[in-house]
């Protein structure tokens, strides 16, 4: 297998929304907040319209668009056994991602993210875990991930206990490990264990710029080179207009943003910027290619309302 995804397994609920929802509901835009009581969750849902539902999560997004590309690829993601769970399942088996989990009926419903789109196409994301939350070591098969290529690991899923004992036992069985840290919540939640990831654990680093700049405390963009020329590891670095880079050492690369798009949605162009990367990576592409292979497969997904091409 090319590429094994481990992740949050979560029900993707897009909704179109105007910014004063997004105020009244006391939410920041552009960021994911976490919800943690299946009530409250419920009563945000219960005033949307829902323009669309699909098997989502990062790294399942990254997954689904690597398969797309002709990668053999699977996932290890948590759901329960009930109707979004059984959704869930058959949706990334339409997109041909091997699952290797067998769902159970646990005391969680499966995992729902609230994606608010609002006009100018920005997403607010509201998640729900559920059970997801609840990945463990058992769910990781130390025998699948040694088949793979390349673990790709999503820093949502990262948290103290169950889910960061599963993250070990997929580390120390890996080949080759890929992580997106996935949102400045996400940084500033665990910016100790993330750094020490980072400097100790993985070998290819997907942030954005906020990301990075927040994990390692920077007070400019150069400074984060400065960090990644020293990581020695490949970082790749999405940094909205100003197109994005990967630094490798001495080796440091840069392209642009594709012009004259026709935004309507951003939701997923990071997961699916990470699989044209990787893509590129696993063909052994140069990183310019890598980088514009990225690029392609964002550019696509951010013209229609969905994470899915």
């Amino acid at each position: 297998m090319k590429i094994l995804g481990i992740g949050n397994a979560i029900v993707d609920v897009i909704c179109k929304v105007d910014d004063n929802f997004i105020v009244q509901n006391n939410l920041t835009k552009s960021t994911m907040k976490l919800i943690f009581e299946e009530k409250e969750f419920k009563s945000l849902l219960s005033n949307l319209i829902i323009e669309k539902t699909i098997s989502g999560g990062s790294v399942a997004n990254s997954i689904v668009g690597l398969s797309q590309l002709g990668n053999k690829v699977g996932f290890i993601g948590k759901v329960s056994d009930d109707e979004l769970g059984s959704k869930y399942e058959d949706g990334l088996r339409s997109e041909n991602v091997e699952y290797f989990y067998k769902k159970k009926d646990e005391e969680l419903p499966t995992g729902t993210c609230l994606i608010l789109v609002t006009p100018d196409s920005e997403r607010t994301m509201c998640t729900f875990l559920g059970t997801a939350g609840k990945i463990n070591e058992n769910d990781v098969d130390s025998e699948i991930i040694k088949q793979s290529e390349i673990i790709l690991l999503e820093g949502y899923l990262w948290d103290e206990g169950a889910p960061k004992k599963a993250f070990e036992k997929a580390i120390i069985s890996a080949n080759k490990v890929a992580m997106s840290l996935s949102d400045q919540f996400c940084v500033d939640r665990h910016k100790p264990h993330f750094l020490d990831l980072v400097r100790n654990k993985l070998d290819i680093i997907f942030a954005n710029e906020q990301e990075i700049i927040s994990l390692i405390e920077a007070k400019n963009f150069n400074e984060v080179i400065d960090f990644g020329k020293d990581l020695k590891k490949l970082l790749v670095v999405t940094r909205g207009e100003k197109g994005a880079i990967s630094i490798f050492g001495d080796e440091i690369t840069e392209n642009n943003i594709e012009k004259n798009l026709n935004i309507k949605d951003l939701t997923g162009a990071g997961d699916l910027f990470a699989a044209g990367f990787l893509h590129g990576h696993l063909r052994g592409f140069n990183q310019m290619d890598c980088l514009n292979k990225g690029r392609e497969m964002s550019s696509k997904v951010i013209q229609q309302i969905g994470a899915r091409l």
